[in-house]
């Protein structure tokens, strides 16, 4: 039945291809979207059967991912429908087919016990997003298309040298040449070191081009400021949560190898910093509020690293911040679509009083700002404070002296750019769109931002219990 996960998205992507309506093919977003969700819940909490030798097997880390990602799609898929008839100048043909290949991908990367295999799902999603960056084809757009194209190639290339490094090193080591990830475990403490340790190095660059970690992040600010708010979402909501996985696979590795585990944790520490840095500079007095949202991904992103890199108690907070930010994101990033398109810009010079011109989707905004910036009640709070609470457990001082300093000042940096887009009186002087809030644009981010309350106030024993299990695959064995 996994094998739906990823059958049930390509079979709708086909029939979307076909559907000649403009205005029908977006119904194809949900009608797939919302099956796949019930079907992920189902796998979920359905103990899955591993069997020897398989390439595809739904192990704890990947019941959390797909979580994030199903859950995220389908409010995007619902979104869609309200979000495209407004698009009705250009053809959806293209958005809709990538929407479901990308979906369909996504959920391969959550199956993969091969790594191998794995890379190639991870470029499909590279692939089948780069059209969807390009969906108001204009020059911002294009090249911000390109510039996510070269980078994240470039970076999937060095994952890929990283990946046959990887391979000699079991090869050198006298052992079975493969990438299944149960077979690499076993063998992890006899593979040659030197390989190894370039092989690791190779896999966090390249995957960490897709992730956004500094210094490797500069596509994010052009591909999520010039796509639509729907696929900037899944860019921050879903693709990020991928390359995570594929980090959280050769963390695996490196945790079974014991000797190459505390240079892995430091490299991961110190580019989760500089992520966090980086974050809290360009985020002063950012005018481009969609800008703004890439580098708060820059920022999230470290923070997920920061706290692999801490490990033991942190991880817990880690798997469970990689679901809270995806959500979050979702709520900001649709909600900010809305914004822009009442508007008709992007920047604070022309959005202001969005709490008087669109209640609910300027409210959605505030709200996924005080949630995204690790304020209770909502979940963030929660797995952030998770991690802070670890590093000085850990007695990393330095390291959590230097996470608060970066929380604030993004706080106030945010702030900066938020509470003049939402307060205030708008400008009389700006051209009357025809957008208007609807239950189809306001309602899916809407049901995230409560969804982000329950599991900050109330989280369910069946997703604590999957958090535990996933935090268990990463804990050092004594």
């Amino acid at each position: 039945m996994t094998y739906l996960l990823v059958l049930l998205p390509l079979l709708g992507a086909l029939i979307a291809w076909l559907i000649p309506d403009n205005r029908l093919r977006p119904l194809m977003l949900p009608v797939i979207a919302l099956p796949h969700l019930a079907l992920s819940l189902y796998l979920i909490v359905t103990p899955s059967i591993k069997v020897p030798g398989s390439w595809l097997w739904l192990d704890p880390l990947g019941k959390i991912t797909l979580l994030a990602i199903s859950a995220l799609f389908a409010v995007c898929g619902v979104y869609a429908v309200g979000y495209l008839a407004y698009r009705q100048e250009r053809s959806n043909r293209v958005l809709c087919l990538g929407l479901l290949v990308c979906l369909a991908a996504m959920s391969l990367v959550t199956l993969c016990q091969h790594l191998g295999l794995l890379w190639v799902a991870v470029e499909t999603t590279t692939v089948s997003m780069a059209p969807l960056i390009y969906f108001n084809r204009n020059a911002r757009s294009i090249e911000a298309t390109w510039k996510y194209l070269l980078i994240c190639s470039v970076g999937i290339a060095l994952a890929l040298l990283g990946l046959l490094f990887l391979a000699y090193a079991t090869h050198v080591a006298h052992q079975d040449a493969t990438l299944l990830l149960p077979d690499l475990l076993e063998d992890a403490k006899l593979l040659n070191r030197g390989w190894l340790h370039a092989a690791f190095i190779f896999l966090l660059v390249g995957y960490g081009s897709k992730l956004g970690l500094a210094p490797l992040h500069t596509w994010k600010p052009d591909a999520y400021g010039e796509a639509p708010g729907l696929v900037g979402a899944l860019l921050a909501g879903g693709l990020v949560n991928c390359a995570f996985l594929a980090i959280l696979r050769v963390y695996q590795i490196s945790l079974a190898s014991v000797t190459e585990l505390l240079f892995f944790q430091q490299v991961l520490v110190g580019l989760g910093l500089l992520s966090m840095a980086v974050a809290a500079i360009f985020m002063a007095r950012q005018h481009d509020f969609k800008r703004m949202l890439a580098y708060s991904s820059v920022e999230h992103v470290g923070i997920l690293a920061i706290g692999l890199g801490i490990g033991k108690g942190a991880l817990f907070g880690v798997l469970f911040h990689l679901i809270n930010n995806g959500l979050t994101k979702g709520v900001l990033f649709l909600s900010s679509g809305n914004i822009h398109r009442s508007y008709g810009g992007k920047t604070t010079e022309i959005v202001q009083g969005a709490l008087t011109r669109l209640p609910w989707s300027g409210g959605l905004f505030l709200a996924g700002f005080i949630a995204i910036t690790g304020s209770p009640p909502f979940s963030p709070f929660v797995s952030e404070f998770s991690i802070i609470s670890s590093i000085f457990t850990e007695r990393q001082y330095l390291v959590g002296g230097l996470f608060l300093l970066f929380l604030a000042v993004i706080f106030i940096g945010m702030a900066l750019t938020v509470l003049p887009m939402v307060m205030g009186t708008p400008r009389t002087d700006l051209e009357v769109t025809d957008y208007r809030d609807q239950l189809l644009t306001v309602g899916p981010p809407l049901v995230m931002l409560l969804v982000i309350v329950w599991l900050g106030v109330w989280p369910p024993d069946v997703l604590l219990q999957l958090l535990k299990d996933g935090a268990a695959m990463l804990e050092v064995r004594s």
